[in-house]
């Protein structure tokens, strides 16, 4: 019998390989991951009492709902529960273990998880102490995931806040700890009335340091906050990117005309770190199937999938491409393909790069090929 001919049968299968496809993540918040029973707890251990519940299931909805509001500022708005019971070593350190272990379980093999250090000094801690504990987390949960039979690798990126004037600070650390986990450097938050050339004395010193960055833009702000991450900051990499579609006609025909700045993109390969359902929870499409992820990569830009709050988006990397299966029919070629752009366009060394590529992704979907 053809799978086509019995849906459940064939939605058993697409969620199989997509749960044993090596997968890599370049944008993820980690406190926009916790696990719901870890936030009631770490707020318990902390004296917090703003949860709106203890009681975890009914807090992973909340925050679902919370973030469902349309508009990039009420979603942001989440992280204030979190970032609450994250201030102190101990919670930190439970955090990232946790985001490792959850991300190497859901199959992926590299992740870049980015956060801000200075949204974490509530309780007295330095930002050197902030850093320290997180990446002791980190490595933490790297051994539990290896000793499980999941290895994976967790690179940091420091992130600046775009409201605040803390970014200099903030690039200065990720130069001083970029030999010890920490591979780079993001500006996050809200871009209405905070756009990233505010913050352009952090990109020139990261850049005298040949240091990597990243910037948030083309998320709720359009093309203008694309240009100027790109053309004054001098980004590597764009956070979401998908507002590039204001610099794209599409024609009655189905036939589309790059503006200069799109082009711009395509042409120089940017990888854009898109992250579907977060992005029609800020309002950029109503349903994954008018999310514009297809039409660029049908374009020729190179695209990268990204969970960036799995808590707030009820998500993980397998939720993200079973979301795109349903809406595109992608297949494990595709998955392949993303899966090769991210780690082609992470912020790891050459010889790091071409190892995973050639030692785990390339005989992952072999594999995969083979047995189905």
């Amino acid at each position: 019998m053809n799978l086509s001919d019995n849906p459940a049968e064939a939605a058993a299968t697409a969620a199989e390989w997509i749960r044993r496809a090596p997968k890599a993540l370049l944008h993820d918040h980690l406190d926009g991951g916790l696990r719901p029973a870890t936030v009631i707890e770490l707020a318990q251990d902390c004296g917090y009492v703003g949860l709106p519940t203890e009681e975890p299931e009914k807090l992973g909805v909340w925050f679902r709902e919370a973030a469902d509001s349309g508009s990039l500022d009420r979603y942001l708005e989440t992280f204030a529960h979190t970032c609450a019971v994250m201030q102190t070593r101990e919670a930190l350190h439970r955090v990232a273990t946790e985001c490792a272990e959850d991300l190497a379980a859901d199959g992926i093999v590299y992740a870049e998880v980015r956060y801000a250090p200075e949204q974490h000094q509530g309780r007295g801690l330095t930002l050197e102490q902030v850093i320290e504990a997180v990446q002791d987390g980190f490595r933490e949960g790297e051994r539990r995931a290896l000793s499980a039979g999941s290895p994976i690798r967790i690179g940091t990126l420091l992130t600046g806040m775009r409201h605040t004037d803390r970014s200099r600070e903030i690039a200065g650390l990720t130069v001083a700890y970029r030999d010890r986990g920490v591979v780079g450097f993001d500006i996050a938050g809200g871009e209405i009335g905070n756009p990233p050339g505010r913050h352009l004395d952090a990109f020139q010193h990261l850049r005298r340091e040949s240091c990597h960055y990243t910037i948030h833009a083309g998320e709720a702000v359009g093309a203008e906050s694309i240009h100027e991450a790109l053309q004054v900051c001098g980004t590597e990499r764009l956070g979401h990117g998908v507002r590039i579609t204001d610099d794209i006609t599409v024609r009655a025909d189905g036939t589309a005309e790059l503006g200069r700045l799109a082009s711009y993109v395509r042409d120089n390969r940017i990888p854009l770190e898109v992250c579907p359902t977060s992005n029609l929870q800020t309002g950029i499409a109503a349903t994954h199937r008018e999310h514009p992820i297809d039409l660029l990569r049908g374009l020729g830009f190179r695209i990268t999938l990204n969970t960036d709050n799995r808590l707030m988006s009820g998500t993980s990397m397998s939720v993200e491409f079973q979301r795109l299966v349903d809406a595109f029919g992608y297949g494990p070629q595709v998955l392949e393909e993303f899966t090769l752009n991210a780690i082609e366009s992470a912020f790891l060394p050459l010889p790091d790069r071409e190892r995973l590529i050639a030692e785990v992704v390339r005989p992952g979907y072999a594999a995969l090929r083979v047995s189905s």
